[in-house]
């Protein structure tokens, strides 16, 4: 990327994070088309997601979202709060639990907190984890997880 005068990223660096610090994204109602879209995608056509016949025999009684859809809208979601834009340098780890189903028509937004960080500057940073609550239309909590990532330092 060309360097330009003046322009600072809109991403936090590494010392601007501080424990405790939270913040909440937009929220994404689940449609048809992405439950579709991400079977198409990875090739997961399991019958809970994409047959509504079938689905009303399970105990959920409708279709339900692909759970790697779920973390991968928070992903998004996440990425949109622009907090790691440009000074994030890795994505090192997580850990996920899928506490209840995301059906078509729900709506859900990602909390979002530092929970951790320490530096670690041969690495150009530190490391910075995050509390992650993704919950739908009623406040429910449908996932929820750490995600650690090694942020830019600003010197």
């Amino acid at each position: 990327m060309t360097e330009q005068t003046g322009y600072t990223p809109r991403g936090m660096y590494f010392e601007e994070f501080e424990v405790g610090y939270e913040i909440v994204s937009a929220a994404r109602t689940i449609t048809e088309t992405h439950v579709v879209s991400f079977a198409a995608l990875t090739g997961d056509w399991n019958q809970i997601h994409v047959n509504a016949e079938y689905a009303k025999e399970t105990i959920f009684g409708q279709r339900v979202a692909h759970g790697l859809l779920g973390l991968s809208i928070a992903a998004g979601l996440g990425a949109q709060l622009g907090f790691i834009e440009e000074t994030v340098l890795a994505f090192r780890s997580l850990e996920w639990k899928f506490s209840a189903p995301i059906f078509i028509g729900d709506t859900i937004h990602l909390k979002t907190k530092v929970k951790e960080k320490k530096e670690l500057k041969k690495l150009g940073g530190g490391s910075v984890t995050f509390e992650m609550r993704l919950l739908n239309q009623e406040g429910k909590i449908v996932q929820k997880g750490t995600w650690e990532v090694l942020m830019k330092s600003k010197s």
